[in-house]
């Protein structure tokens, strides 16, 4: 079992005839994830890859049956890709476009939750789950089947600590990027929760940043309901005090948001932190 996306997720890109669009399509291909269809309006009829190009989600549902969304399209456009893909019954939506306005990414996250949808992002790298398929632009060279989960806010980070692992010769079951910015469709604990509750996932690693308060609330969780060990890994700790860094999620406030604060959240719920991303193999087989 994985977490998120399964076998029976049949994945639509919006976006496929754009540059990223058409390399990521074949990478999901290649790591054997069920591509089975492309939007870009005007260009109905065509191909990538083999996967056919319709010119709207309509169409490309009724004639695949297409469950999951990965948006590639520019950030001013995704908000309108996402609702057309939650109104036409899409059960995941990746939305990988970054710079995506905060309003437009409160009121499509809002939608989607009203129509029992999930977003993942926006501006995400995705998630893959080895020997299952991938929805999104992980690297298809690092994975390594295994029952580690991984949940990360940082894309090369996650991109790190999952080489890491699987040069250490740890596999792992789902891993999750959730997205760095300030509204985010899937958080922490929802993540870390269905980690909990899958059987093929025996121990996770969460990977956080300076910022916001995503990590304390995952401690609290962890706190009060999480039996599976978990390693952490915070990126931030030498961000010099008052300078925003990195994503737009870095925004420290009333004492929450520091390195610092991150760390002793989840120290006091029984996580071991790692002080450099190569320290969570370590700490991995230390939690076994």
């Amino acid at each position: 079992m994985s977490v998120i996306i399964t076998g029976a997720t049949k994945v639509m890109v919006q976006g496929i005839t754009g540059h990223q669009g058409t390399f990521h399509t074949e990478a999901m291909l290649e790591f054997g994830t069920k591509v089975v269809a492309g939007v870009t309006p005007g260009r109905g009829g065509s191909q990538v890859h083999s996967v056919p190009v319709f010119d709207s989600v309509e169409e490309a549902v009724a004639e695949t049956g297409c469950n999951a969304a990965a948006v590639f399209v520019p950030a001013r456009q995704a908000m309108d890709a996402v609702i057309e893909a939650i109104e036409q019954g899409m059960e995941l939506i990746v939305v990988i476009s970054e710079h995506v306005p905060q309003h437009d990414a409160i009121q499509m996250i809002q939608y989607a939750k009203f129509r029992g949808a999930r977003v993942l992002g926006p501006n995400c790298p995705g998630l893959a789950s080895p020997g299952t398929g991938k929805v999104g632009i992980m690297p298809n060279m690092i994975f390594k089947r295994g029952s580690t989960g991984v949940v990360s806010r940082s894309g090369t980070l996650t991109y790190e600590i999952v080489n890491a692992l699987t040069e250490a010769g740890i596999g792992q079951s789902t891993c999750v990027g959730i997205g760095g910015d300030p509204v985010v469709g899937t958080d922490f604990v929802e993540v870390l929760r269905m980690m909990e509750e899958d059987p093929d996932t025996g121990r996770v690693v969460l990977v956080g940043e300076i910022g916001g308060s995503a990590e304390e609330e995952a401690a609290e969780y962890i706190t009060k309901h999480m039996t599976k060990p978990v390693v952490a890994y915070i990126a931030g700790r030498t961000a010099p005090p008052g300078k925003r860094m990195g994503h737009a999620g870095a925004i420290i406030s009333r004492g929450r948001g520091t390195a610092e604060s991150k760390v002793k959240a989840l120290e006091g719920a029984g996580v071991k932190v790692a002080v450099l991303p190569t320290d969570v193999p370590r700490l991995i087989r230390e939690s076994a």
